[in-house]
Formats: C-alpha cells, sequence, structure tokens
C-alpha cells in the first residue's frame, strides 16, 4: 500500500461552543490516504485538545510508522484494523483514520457502498440533529431560526439552561435533544430533567462527568427521558459498564478508534437493549460520509460536520431537512477531494 496524509484546517460557520468553557473557531484535521495501484480509499481524523489530541502529534507517529504501514499486505479491514491497533495502541483517533481509509478502499475494491457490504438496506434512516452551541440565548435562537431543522441538538452546562430552553422550544415546532458535555451536577440534573421533559426534550446527552455513577444512577432512576452515554462511552469496552447506568450510547469513530470496533459495539448494545446514537466530532464530508454508512443501524444520529463548517474539501453526501443521502459510488462514495495528493 502507498500512505499518504496532510493536514487540514476549516472554519466553523459559527464559534463552537460547549460547556467548561470550550470554543474554537476552526476545525483541524489528519486527512490520510491508502492506495493499491489507482484505487485510493480516505480517512479522516479531527484534532480534539481536551482529549490530547493534536494533528502534529498525528503527523509525527505517522512519520515514524509510515514503512511499517505500508508494507502490510492488505486483505480485509479488520485484519488490517487489528494490525494498528497493535502498532498504534495510544493512538485511537490515528487508528480511526486509517480503518476509515481500509474500509473506504475495500469498498471501491469490491466496488459496494459500505452499508451493502454490511448487509444493511437504505431504509428507516434516521434524521441528523444540527447542533446549536452554546452562546447568549438571544445568538442560540438567532442561530435556530437561521437554519430551519427538524431536530436540534442543544449543548448545554450552564447558569442558563432552564431559560435557553425555554425560549428556542417556544420559538420552534421541532424536536429538541441536549448535551451538557457532562457539565451538570448531580443535582442540577434531578431538577432540570423534569422540566425538560415537560418541554418535550428527545434524549439527553452525557449529564453528568463520567465517573460519577451514582448521580446517573440517581437520575436513572427519575428520568422519563433516554440518557445517552457520551464522554462514558469511548471504546468498546465501555458499553457493557453503560447498560447499568444509561439508555443509549454514542459512538463516536474517532474515540472508538474506528469503524470496525463501531460494528462490533453496535453488536453488543443491540444485545444489552441500548439505543445506539452516532455522533460527529466536526469532521468535514469524509468522516461523515462513514457515520453516513451506518444510518440503516442507528435510532440517533448526530452527522451534522459539514452544516457546521463554512468550508469543506470534498462531496459525496447531501443534507435535506434532517435526511442525508449518500452517493451510489463504492466505499464512503467521496470525490473531488481538494487539495489532491500528487
Amino acid at each position: 500500500m502507498q500512505l499518504q496524509y496532510f493536514s487540514i484546517e476549516l472554519p466553523f460557520e459559527y464559534p463552537f461552543s460547549i460547556s467548561g468553557g470550550r470554543t474554537k473557531t476552526h476545525q483541524p484535521s489528519l486527512i490520510v490516504s491508502l492506495s493499491l495501484g489507482n484505487i485510493t480509499g480516505w480517512g479522516e481524523a479531527p484534532a480534539i485538545v481536551y482529549y490530547g489530541v493534536t494533528v502534529e502529534n498525528m503527523l509525527s507517529v505517522l512519520e515514524a510508522k509510515k514503512t511499517m504501514i505500508e508494507k502490510f499486505a492488505f486483505t480485509t479491514p479488520d485484519r488490517f484494523w487489528h494490525f494498528l491497533h497493535h502498532l498504534l495502541p495510544q493512538h485511537p483517533f490515528l487508528v480511526a483514520a486509517l480503518d476509515m481509509a481500509a474500509w473506504d478502499l475495500y469498498g471501491k475494491l469490491s466496488k459496494k457502498p459500505l452499508f451493502t457490504l454490511w448487509n444493511t438496506e437504505w431504509t428507516k434512516t434516521p434524521l441528523t440533529d444540527y447542533t446549536i452551541g452554546i452562546d447568549s440565548t438571544e445568538k442560540m435562537l438567532q442561530k435556530m431560526k437561521a437554519k430551519p431543522w427538524p431536530i436540534y441538538k442543544i449543548k448545554l452546562g450552564t447558569p442558563n439552561d432552564l431559560t435557553i430552553m425555554q425560549q428556542l422550544t417556544q420559538n420552534s415546532t421541532a424536536t429538541f435533544r441536549v448535551d451538557a458535555n457532562a457539565g451538570w451536577t448531580t443535582e442540577e440534573a434531578l431538577q432540570l430533567i423534569p422540566q425538560l421533559a415537560a418541554m418535550g426534550v428527545e434524549l439527553i446527552e452525557q449529564p453528568l462527568a463520567k465517573d460519577n455513577c451514582e448521580g446517573m444512577r440517581a437520575i436513572k432512576d427519575i428520568s422519563s427521558i433516554p440518557l445517552i452515554a457520551d464522554e462514558s462511552c469511548v471504546s468498546e469496552s465501555d458499553v457493557a459498564k453503560c447498560a447499568d447506568f444509561f439508555n443509549g450510547i454514542n459512538i463516536k469513530l474517532t474515540k472508538c478508534s474506528g469503524i470496525t470496533p463501531a460494528l462490533r459495539m453496535i453488536t453488543e448494545a443491540r444485545e444489552k437493549n441500548l439505543k445506539i446514537m452516532m455522533g460527529s466530532m466536526n469532521e468535514c464530508t469524509i468522516g461523515t460520509a462513514a457515520i453516513a454508512h451506518f444510518l440503516p443501524q442507528l435510532d440517533y444520529v448526530d452527522a451534522d460536520g459539514p452544516l457546521l463548517l463554512s468550508k469543506d474539501i470534498v462531496q459525496g453526501l447531501t443534507f435535506s431537512n434532517g435526511n442525508i443521502q449518500v452517493t451510489n459510488l463504492p466505499g464512503l462514495g467521496v470525490y473531488n477531494i481538494f487539495p489532491i495528493i500528487e
């Protein structure tokens, strides 16, 4: 195989803020490609500072391991993932990008889209939400009105959460989801959840800190709203633990180290009667296309990365009122990638 890579930094349409005072105006990402002959697969790993992941570090690791990766005799993505998992055990985001590229390559070699390779049909695919980052209530309302959408995910974790949700829900008939990003205390969650339920909130992502198991047990007992693990569900080993404290899990391809383990996580989650969501980490269309191919297997999806960014480097997805359509091309179905690696 031939391995190539480059970095990108794409601007958000609006500064993107979540709980804990974390704000960013651009999303840096690593783009990788794996080629066999004239067929190339693509993958993406966004850099997330609060997970200690930078593009510079991923590039440094790739430089050191490039020769070993290129010497691997590629046959199937799952074999390649196991090789990468042992070669790069401390770098799940990087493994995810390479695994994504391997699946794209495999799909192109097989001449099939990924969802077809997984024996799923493009039916009953859930609508993606559109995320409103933390801001003043007035600006959050302006962002929502500027983007009419059937489902909104609202970032919370502020002293004004109740006021924000009252204002937003009173100004739209859309479905609302809430993501606290571990920003609430147990007491705050116990007070807020019944009021959010009265507003018709569909689900709540990660209300409490990931290690607050006692608090999660307490709020799960009183919540009529499904509680979805995000920060508490990073890798495969977390699925079983989440079954005791949550109603579902949000799988992030980059955090769990790729498409290959995500497929196994879905199987285990179904066995434990957990709802399954797949979420964005502000990927461009490359990473978002990988999420989109999972749609037939999901209950909920947050795949709005390209909608939040004001620029992209690739085509392959269409968004229409929450519906996502992939192309009929094999693999991820992405094309017209710029910049092209020579």
